[in-house]
């Protein structure tokens, strides 16, 4: 098992020191990478699984926040849970993950997309809401084609471009994870991603179907399966986090004492 963890900037800011002293003993402990989360405008009545999002939460971009994390660290992972793809233009965006992954010498592998569940967000990207999947979808397509080679060309229903090139690219493949509560994200994973991260809020029996829709989409056995799990986790629940086909874990705690006891119980054990 893979062991993650998350900085939640809404919780605990940009501060630059906090931040860095965060990523450095997540390092030190052991873990694997380092999630955040992204929202680009957040407006009064946003809500999310019947809570709502003050507008004033503290949301840092997500890739300027790893690249600075990179600067910092030497082995940490960078990862997104989740990065709002709709909501970015594919050709920009290609030239800003390859960017962040080169300069971390090979970090950004922990990539994780998701097509956003606030309409007045999309609203304020000039983007129609309902399309997002769709748009998403063609975005996966674009970011890779861009990575493959030089002069390439694509004419989707959203973007078209002919013969362009998109340099530095990743100094390996570059994963990208799907996040999200719902079948249409697990088909995704299954159609188009390297793994999966489901939402929290789910009942086991729908975070068991979402899966095997992921794998029987996909028709790959290769496939990383991402869950969120509690700080207070025990090697029993890991086990069965294990049994379900789970291949990393992701845990939120402010309390960097909380992190160092999970790696001594779990990681360093």
């Amino acid at each position: 098992m893979k062991f993650s963890v998350s900085y939640s900037t809404p919780a605990y800011g940009t501060d630059p020191d906090r931040l860095i002293r965060f990523a450095r003993h997540a390092e030190a402990c052991g873990f694997e990478g380092l999630y955040v989360p992204e929202h680009l405008a957040l407006y009064k009545g946003a809500s999310f699984g019947g809570y709502e999002l003050p507008a004033d939460l503290p949301y840092g971009d997500p890739l300027e926040l790893l690249t600075f994390v990179a600067g910092a660290t030497e082995r940490l992972l960078l990862g997104t849970a989740v990065l709002l793809l709709p909501y970015h233009h594919p050709v920009q965006l290609a030239k800003r993950l390859a960017t962040v992954d080169v300069l971390s010498q090979g970090r950004m592998r922990l990539l994780t997309v998701g097509v956003g569940s606030l309409p007045g967000e999309a609203r304020a990207m000039g983007i129609d809401f309902a399309s997002r999947g769709r748009r998403a979808d063609e975005a996966i397509d674009v970011l890779r084609l861009l990575w493959s080679g030089a002069d390439v060309s694509y004419a989707g229903e959203f973007f078209e471009f002919e013969n362009v090139s998109s340099f530095p690219h990743p100094s390996a493949p570059l994963p990208i994870h799907v996040g999200g509560s719902s079948r249409a994200a697990a088909r995704r994973a299954g159609a188009r991603g390297d793994g999966y991260f489901p939402g929290g809020a789910l009942t086991p029996a729908e975070r068991a179907a979402q899966w095997d829709l992921v794998r029987t989409t996909s028709g790959r056995d290769d496939l990383e399966y991402t869950r969120w799990a509690s700080v207070d986790l025990t090697a029993e629940a890991v086990a069965a986090y294990a049994a379900e086909g789970v291949t990393r874990l992701v845990v939120t705690s402010a309390d960097l004492a909380d992190l160092t006891s999970f790696a001594e119980r779990l990681i360093q054990a």
